[in-house]
């Protein structure tokens, strides 16, 4: 243990957002007598999350300056056997700058929540949520144990169902988010599977231990089949990762779940639950080095996600669903680098993709909250002279997420595209066309909804549905004039030009230390000569500066330049156009509206096929061969040999004697013919 990492000031870390959260949750709610109002219960959340980020960036520092490390037990729970069941941290580059992304978009999500439900009833309710969703994901980074990590991972997965649901009389966000906690349950098999296999063969849960073993597993096969074992651990915690990060076929949860306040989606779907899987993965790339099978799985999923879901996002007019395709397509993208063992440059999008993604989640809000609850984005237009801050900032947000030079986006995106060029997994040749494409595609969807948003013609007089919103009227006090745009109060502002920030320089002043320094030296391991991705990588890098001037003569950079200017001329220029080509390829437009038809695969198929099957397991299994041959049937049967018997059991001593005698006359017959 390094000395200048003290266990109580880790301890501290997510111990003090989860006492805002009980205190705002017991004593500011109907539970516990509403004794302490507004105020007290924002101001006790936000200093609580304030204190976790104050010290996430002292340990940060402490990583990253003075190479301390933390890796003990701080509570042992059980011990069975030899297995060890223990509440612990590990502390290195990967979850100290995992503590700072959480805590510091956690921070402006609490300072953005003020603004944004100032009138909703349940406002302290919604902050003893989030800032349990902060505890909770600080405990899935911090842990040491797979124990740990998976308290941390369904913790997560409860908080965001309440979130989801939050506004529980609204039946579109009830199913949403029983929609979000099925599909995940469905994740969480496959890992809890992948968790237990590696404590079967392993016996232990410590992260330390587990990866010392790891190249004993790796000989081993799966009982019965000729299957690497280690492939098959790490497919199933990849599961896991498949529902959490909302990898496709498991996305279908996530763009229901804009159903939840918009703060929600920047905290959830941004930079905390949804990168869980990235990090689990990143954590475990000592077991994925050692199969090719997993890792190319993990490589083609990854490309899936990363282009198909990027089409869905083309023909959104929902402002924030917009924004949540853009997500599902960005975790392809770490995915992808991922499969391609680039891990660090994974987390390195997950860090630079959570501060613009989290930016433009709430920026869309402010939009919302401008424009009196329509987020109809084909209702909107010219409100950059209405919301100049808003407007700046989303600009920012959206240049990050396209990958324009200089930005913290093009670091990290350009780094997933050389990696994925350089490796060579079977998969990686889609993977390669997926990623390039997708670039194209982000630039069209962000700047499509950038020009109807803040450009254009003024089109919010013509909304036929002028409270058409993530929440409604009845949920908020907002009853401007609903004709006229207005910018959002300094409460909602101030966090959009602090994530401003870091979403242009972040990547630029970290992609050294993080691709090509130490920083994740112990943290993530990498076969280099196996997979040479980041070898390639590391070899032709030669700065920031350099990296984004050669950048303006490769393929991603006029990619998206032509994403971009194809936006531009078709919905300022000649917003005819889409019009007529909708017409032309209606088949297409119908196959994107209708989401590829998953939710009516996973509906009319999976949920139908799953309810017969229960159904007749109840009628046949249960009904008919339990209930009606094992229970009714063995007591039927029992009294009708009774009844027999008792037919026999006369109670006349001459019935008795002849029975005797042919008895005796069959036992003699029988031994005279045993004789011959």
């Amino acid at each position: 243990m390094s000395q200048t990492l003290s266990a109580s000031t880790l301890l501290a870390v997510p111990m003090a957002p989860l006492v805002g959260a009980v205190l705002a949750g017991i004593l500011g709610t109907k539970f516990g007598g509403n004794w302490i109002g507004r105020r007290v219960s924002h101001s006790l959340t936000i200093l609580g999350v304030f204190i976790s980020f104050v010290l996430s960036a002292l340990v940060l520092k402490s990583v990253a300056l003075e190479g301390a490390r933390f890796n003990e037990t701080l509570y042992t729970w059980m011990v069975v056997g030899n297995l060890k069941m223990e509440v612990g941290f590990l502390v290195d580059g990967l979850t100290a700058m995992m503590m700072c992304v959480v805590t510091f978009v956690s921070l402006m999500v609490h300072l953005y929540t003020i603004g944004y439900m100032e009138e909703d009833e349940g406002y302290n309710r919604f902050f003893a949520y989030i800032s349990l969703f902060t505890f909770s994901m600080l405990m899935l980074v911090m842990s040491n144990n797979m124990l740990q990590l998976f308290f941390g991972w369904e913790a997560v997965g409860l908080v965001s169902y309440l979130l989801i649901g939050f506004w529980y009389n609204k039946p579109s966000a009830i199913f949403a988010n029983m929609k979000a906690f099925l599909v995940n349950r469905v994740g969480d098999f496959g890992f809890i599977l992948g968790i237990g296999l590696i404590v079967a063969f392993s016996g232990s849960l410590n992260y330390t231990e587990v990866f010392g073993k790891a190249g004993e597993l790796a000989k081993l096969s799966f009982p019965g089949t000729d299957w690497m074992l280690i492939t098959v651990i790490c497919i199933c915690l990849f599961i896991g990762a498949m529902g959490k990060s909302a990898q496709f076929p498991l996305h279908v949860w996530l763009p229901d779940s804009m159903e939840g306040p918009t703060p929600i989606s920047a905290l959830i779907h941004a930079a905390t639950m949804v990168t869980a899987g990235i990090f689990m993965v990143a954590r475990m790339s000592p077991l994925f080095e050692l199969s090719d099978t997993a890792l190319n799985f993990v490589l083609v999923v990854g490309a899936i996600t990363a282009l198909f879901m990027g089409f869905l996002g083309i023909i959104q007019n929902d402002i924030k669903r917009v924004v949540a395709y853009s997500t599902l397509s960005q975790l392809g993208y770490m995915t992808v680098a991922l499969g391609a063992s680039a891990y660090s440059v994974a987390v390195f999008h997950l860090m630079t993709h959570a501060f613009f993604k989290a930016l433009l989640f709430l920026g869309a809000g402010s939009v919302i909250m401008g424009c009196h609850h329509n987020q109809d984005i084909r209702w909107m237009g010219g409100l950059r002279k209405y919301m100049p801050i808003t407007w700046i900032t989303s600009l920012l947000g959206s240049l990050a997420l396209i990958g324009t030079p200089f930005f913290a986006g093009f670091y990290s995106k350009d780094s997933i595209i050389e990696a994925v060029h350089a490796t060579h997994l079977p998969g990686a040749g889609f993977a390669n066309f997926a990623v390039l494409a997708g670039v194209f595609v982000t630039a069209f969807y962000s700047f499509r909804m950038y020009f109807l948003v803040f450009h254009g013609k003024e089109r919010f007089e013509q909304n036929p549905d002028a409270h058409h919103d993530d929440h409604h009227a009845d949920h908020h006090g907002h009853h401007a004039a609903p004709h006229v745009p207005h910018e959002s109060p300094w409460v909602v502002t101030v966090p959009l030009i602090l994530l401003a920030i870091p979403s242009v320089v972040i990547g630029y002043l970290t992609i050294g230390p993080m691709l090509i320094g130490d920083f994740f030296k112990d943290a993530i391991f990498v076969n280099a000569e196996a997979h040479k991705a980041m070898a390639v990588f590391s070899a032709g890098f030669h700065g920031p500066a350099q990296m984004a001037m050669h950048a303006l003569s490769t393929a991603p950079f006029w990619l998206a330049v032509a994403g971009v200017a194809s936006s531009y001329y078709l919905y300022m220029v000649s917003p005819a156009l889409p019009v007529a080509i909708k017409a032309r390829v209606m088949p297409i437009y119908t196959l994107l509206e209708n989401k590829y038809y998953m939710d009516w695969f996973n509906e009319n198929v999976l949920a139908r096929g799953a309810r017969a099957l229960g159904v007749g397991l109840w009628k046949g299994g249960d009904v008919a061969v339990i209930d009606g041959a094992l229970v009714n049937g063995s007591w039927k049967l029992v009294g009708w040999v009774a009844g027999v018997v008792r037919r026999v059991q006369t109670g006349y001593l001459y019935h008795y004697a002849l029975a005797m005698i042919l008895g005796v006359f069959v036992l003699m017959t029988y031994f005279v013919w045993l004789n011959k």
